[in-house]
């Protein structure tokens, strides 16, 4: 249809703009969406969080728990770079998207270094700490989904899904500010106020700690507090280089007021730490409930940091978990399990003006949430919150006692009839 004249006329724009907006938008169009799935070859087990990427670009994602991927590329064809800890790095080249990818990933060799075995992986260990100290002025700005389940004899009772700006190091969570929240729960015997603070507080390093009385792994007191193990080292098809030692550790026997256990993977090349889980009974948190108790506690956590060949890397990932038998007076004792995974996401080194808060014992999630206006259009079809998809079993429990809150719109009203 065309315009009346003196409309063009006044709002008419310079030919180079015009161009300009042309170009752009057939820049938008020209994406194209690949979607796939990451394997291990042998085993045929799909691979969650292996890093997909385009060969000499910035484009890039990771699998989602299904090891699932979506990756917007300019253009076709396109080579695409795969890599997962424990596999073989490996390239693809795709010509159409016209079909689902199924991508496989061999095995990474394992092998023992013709070193003495005894000492070596405590030297990897004190490098990961010198490097990670020295590297600690690196600051990274972006976003989190935070997504946190808990359920009570095997019953879901409680879910939160949560969006952070983040502000985080090389080593830990710096700082966050909310900026979106959704939740559902049901009556409980029990609920958890701040479970998040586990995801926000917990590092590897810190730099206002006092190194000669901390038990972390990464400190100058590693050979005094901790036995380790090098399980080997998982070799990559770049074989320059040294490939990730895999080591197990252990607090030693003597350390009786802490325990811990667990398994680091350091890149011997550059002392990087890859990924890093850990597990401990010593779980000090209580209920409202005074008379209410834990028992058989067991919290854990992973790290994982994102691939990369520089000698920092920013957070991929952070899981936590906690379970227990919750003891509570004319009560069968209830098994209680609370799990937590933390994707990071639109990361960079380019600081903010956003006010990100340090984490505090003080802090309610659920009030967090509730302090943020709903936005049912950002969840809608939010690429982010769809990589790690909710069991259908929780979403139905919780649909089933009404317990959704701003989980879901509100139906609409119908408009009210006029009586004759």
């Amino acid at each position: 249809m065309a315009f009346p004249t003196f409309f063009s006329a006044r709002f008419r724009r310079p030919a180079g703009l015009l161009l300009l907006l042309a170009l752009l938008t057939l820049s938008a169009r020209a994406q194209v969406q690949l979607r796939g799935t990451v394997i291990d070859k042998d085993t045929k087990e799909v691979l969650p969080f292996a890093s997909v990427s385009v060969n000499k670009t910035t484009i890039g994602t990771t699998t989602n728990v299904e090891g699932e991927f979506t990756l917007s590329v300019p253009k076709l064809p396109v080579t695409l770079i795969l890599s997962e800890l424990g596999h073989l790095r490996d390239t693809l080249r795709v010509t159409s998207n016209a079909e689902l990818l199924r991508i496989p990933l061999a095995a990474a060799v394992v092998a023992l270094p013709e070193v003495k075995v005894g000492s070596y992986p405590f030297q990897l260990v004190g490098q990961a700490y010198r490097q990670m100290e020295r590297n600690y002025g690196h600051k990274y700005y972006g976003k989190a989904f935070y997504r946190q389940i808990t359920r009570i004899a095997n019953e879901p009772t409680e879910l939160q899904e949560v969006v952070w700006n983040v502000k985080s190091s090389n080593a830990r969570i710096e700082g966050t500010t909310m900026a979106q929240g959704r939740y559902a729960a049901k009556t409980s015997l029990t609920s958890f106020a701040n479970f998040s603070l586990y995801t926000k507080s917990y590092g590897l390093y810190d730099a206002n700690g006092d190194t000669t009385k901390s038990l972390a792994l990464l400190s100058p007191s590693v050979v005094k507090n901790y036995l380790l193990e090098l399980k080997g080292v998982l070799s990559g098809a770049d074989s320059t280089k040294g490939g990730i030692a895999e080591i197990a550790f252990e607090t030693r026997p003597e350390l009786t007021k802490y325990r811990a256990e667990g398994t680091i993977w350091i890149d011997i090349d550059s002392y990087r730490v890859v990924r890093y889980h850990m597990s401990t009974p010593n779980f000090t948190a209580s209920t409202n409930n005074v008379n209410q108790k834990f028992r058989n506690t067991k919290l854990a956590i992973e790290m994982a940091f994102q691939s990369t060949e520089a000698p920092v890397a920013p957070l991929e990932y952070v899981k936590v978990s906690l379970n227990a038998e919750l003891l509570t007076p004319g009560k069968p004792v209830a098994p209680l399990s609370v799990s937590s995974f933390t994707f990071f996401y639109d990361t960079s080194t380019t600081p903010t003006n956003l006010p990100y808060a340090r984490v505090s014992v003080r802090d309610r999630d659920l009030e967090a949430i509730k302090s943020v206006k709903y936005d049912p259009e950002f969840w809608a079809n939010n690429p982010v919150v769809k990589r790690t998809p909710v069991e259908d079993e929780v979403i139905q429990s919780f649909e089933k006692k009404g317990a959704f809150g701003t989980m879901v719109k509100p139906a609409e009203k119908k408009p009210a009839q006029r009586r004759r």
